[in-house]
């Protein structure tokens, strides 16, 4: 036998019910009501849509009415207005659970693909599935990930989330212009990311214009191109270090490429002889007025103003004699001359190396 569908079901329901109220003239009761939100669920789970479904029962009824019993056996005109009115309520109130059921499972859909969206993330970005099973996963998701892609991430003045206004308009405007093709953008830790293949660099410019676009304190690191599901999180682990290097060195930047930050991983990966150097080099500086910290400021004022001493005094926010105060007591206590280019390259090293350490705050 056939199995009956989901709007056959339905029908049926609903000239059931109708055929009671013409007959008793009373209101659907709460488990009936109930009965219909569960078949307009199911009738959305099957893939019809709510208008389908309405005008599917008001037909039904319609062509139902001259035969339901209350119609055809009313004795009188005001017995058959009382029906009709009894009818009209029952269809108003079942149009209305029907609808419930199915906002509840179009609900219920939304939850479930937020989470498989969220843990596919996740697995994404922290590599923990099986590269082959990512892939498939990917393709429900609009990537293929036996391309290269690059990813980029956004920070802002605050954390952001999926109802983050910011991140709606950012990925409303990438979506219009770019499609959904190809392009993954989500919320991870507070942080706005997009993934993009290889080819599709502007897309990733676009991104990064929109996320930069409310003004000061938002900032955007974009990691190298790397090939296959494994490359999505070499990627993103390259853009949040350039993040995190950019916010330990104080960088104004608010566009960061990891390969022209690639001098900040080699600086660190040997942790200990960093923190040697910055001892050996820098720890002197511990004896000046003050402390270390002003005359560490002064050393990347200079670099950053090409050692032009006006510029980088400007930068400070000092008169340059005090500026050549300063310089001078470095190459004192330190014994490193910034006018000879070996010894500025060991200050400036030293210096940077300070800063990613978090000397002299932090004791080494």
């Amino acid at each position: 036998m056939e199995q009956p569908t989901a709007l056959s079901e339905l029908g049926a329901r609903y000239l059931e019910l109708l055929a009671e109220v013409s007959r008793t003239g009373r209101n659907l009761d709460r488990q009936e009501l109930e009965s219909l939100r569960a078949l307009g669920e199911r009738a959305a789970e099957a893939g019809h849509g709510l208008r389908e479904l309405v005008a599917h029962c008001l037909g039904a009824g319609r062509r139902a009415w001259p035969a339901l019993p209350g119609v055809a056996g009313a004795g009188s005109l005001g017995g058959l207005r009382r029906t009709g009115e009894a009818l009209l309520v029952a269809a108003e109130a079942a149009v209305a659970a029907l609808g419930e059921g199915h906002e509840r499972a179009q609900r219920l859909a939304i939850r479930q693909e937020e989470a498989a969206r969220r843990e596919f993330i996740d697995d994404l970005l922290y590599g923990r599935s099986d590269p082959g099973a990512l892939a498939e996963r990917a393709e429900r998701f609009g990537l293929r990930l036996a391309r290269a892609h690059a990813v980029a991430v956004a920070v802002g003045t605050e954390p952001y989330d999926g109802a983050h206004p910011v991140a709606r308009r950012v990925e409303r405007e990438l979506v219009g212009r770019f499609g959904e093709r190809d392009v993954l953008l989500a919320t991870k830790d507070g942080r706005l990311v997009c993934v993009a293949p290889d080819g599709a660099h502007a897309v990733l410019e676009a991104f990064a214009a929109l996320a930069l676009r409310p003004g000061p304190g938002y900032r955007v690191a974009t990691g190298r191109r790397h090939s296959g599901p494994g490359g999505v999180v070499r990627s993103y682990d390259e853009a949040l270090g350039a993040l995190d290097f950019a916010q330990r060195l104080d960088l104004p930047a608010e566009r960061l490429r990891a390969e022209e930050l690639l001098v900040f991983p080699v600086l660190m990966r040997d942790r200990a002889a960093m923190a040697e150097l910055v001892r050996s080099v820098l720890g002197p500086l511990g004896g000046a007025r003050g402390g270390a910290a002003p005359l560490l400021a002064t050393l990347a004022a200079q670099a950053e103003a090409g050692y032009v001493n006006a510029e980088a005094a400007r930068r400070l926010g000092v008169s340059v004699r005090t500026l050549g105060y300063r310089m001078d007591r470095i190459k004192s206590l330190t014994g490193y001359d910034p006018s000879d280019a070996l010894h500025r390259y060991t200050l400036e090293t030293a210096a940077m190396g300070a800063r990613l350490l978090g000397w002299p705050q932090r004791e080494l």
